[in-house]
C-alpha cells in the first residue's frame, strides 16, 4: 500500500495547512471552507498524475491536436458533513466524476468511549471504477473502514484512493491493516503523531465540521 504524505515536499499546500490549523484564522469559517477546498484541488491534481490516460485527436480551428485524457471512471465519495468542502475541491478538478455520500457519526457511551454508526448512503455503482474516498480528518480509521464497507454494497472498485487533510499515525496504521493493499493509496496533506484520550488528532486542527459549518448540538 502506498502512503503519500504531501507535506514531505515543500509547496503552497503548506500555507493552506498552516491557515486551517491556526486558531485565529479558523474564526473565518468561509476562509476555512475555501482552504479545505484548495487542499482538495491540490490533492486531486497530484492523484491525477497516477491515473491511466488515453490519446485523443482534438479538432482545433487550425488542425488536429493529440491530447492525453484521463481514461478512468471516477467516483468521488465523502463522509458527511465535514468532508463537503474537501470533496468540492476534488470535484472542481474531476468535474465529470460521479459522486457518493456517506454519513458516519460517533455515538458516545461515556466521555471517552464511542461507537461509529453509518446511517445514510447515496452512491452510484463503483464496480470497476476508481474510488476516491475523501475525509478531512483521519483520526482512528474506523469511520473510513465503515464508509468503505457501505460503499462496497455498490460494487467492487478497481482502484482506491483514500484522501485526507490530516491523518494520525494510528489511522495510517489502521487503514494499512484493513484495506486491500494492492489497490489502495493513502494521500495525506499532513500526518500527525498521536491521538488524545478523546481520539482527536494532536496537534490536529479541532472539529473540521464545526469549523466549516458551525457548532452542532
Amino acid at each position: 500500500m502506498n502512503i503519500i504524505n504531501l507535506s514531505d515536499n515543500n509547496s503552497v499546500l503548506k500555507h493552506y495547512i498552516k491557515e486551517i490549523r491556526s486558531v485565529e484564522i479558523q474564526k473565518d469559517s468561509m476562509r476555512f471552507r475555501r482552504n479545505m477546498e484548495r487542499i482538495g484541488e491540490i490533492m486531486a491534481y497530484e492523484i491525477s498524475k497516477t491515473m491511466q490516460y488515453k490519446l485523443e485527436d482534438i479538432q482545433t480551428p487550425l488542425g488536429i491536436a493529440k491530447i492525453e485524457e484521463i481514461d478512468e471512471s471516477i467516483v468521488i465519495s465523502t463522509i458527511l458533513r465535514a468532508g463537503l468542502p474537501f470533496h468540492t475541491g476534488f470535484l472542481n478538478y474531476f468535474d465529470s466524476a460521479e459522486n457518493a455520500f456517506v454519513s458516519a457519526y460517533r455515538k458516545y457511551k461515556d466521555a471517552l468511549k464511542f461507537d461509529i454508526f453509518i446511517e445514510y448512503i447515496a452512491s452510484p455503482s463503483i464496480d470497476g471504477k476508481t474510488l476516491i474516498i475523501t475525509d478531512p480528518m483521519l483520526a482512528t480509521g474506523s469511520s473510513m473502514e465503515l464508509a468503505y464497507g457501505a460503499l462496497l454494497t455498490k460494487g467492487k472498485p478497481r482502484q482506491i484512493h483514500i484522501a485526507t487533510v490530516i491523518a494520525s499515525q494510528v489511522a495510517i496504521d489502521y487503514v494499512t491493516a484493513h484495506f486491500p493493499e494492492a489497490i489502495t493509496t493513502v494521500w495525506a496533506a499532513a500526518i500527525d503523531p498521536e491521538l488524545n484520550e478523546h481520539s482527536y488528532i494532536i496537534p490536529g486542527l479541532g472539529d473540521a465540521g464545526d469549523l466549516a459549518y458551525g457548532e452542532k448540538l
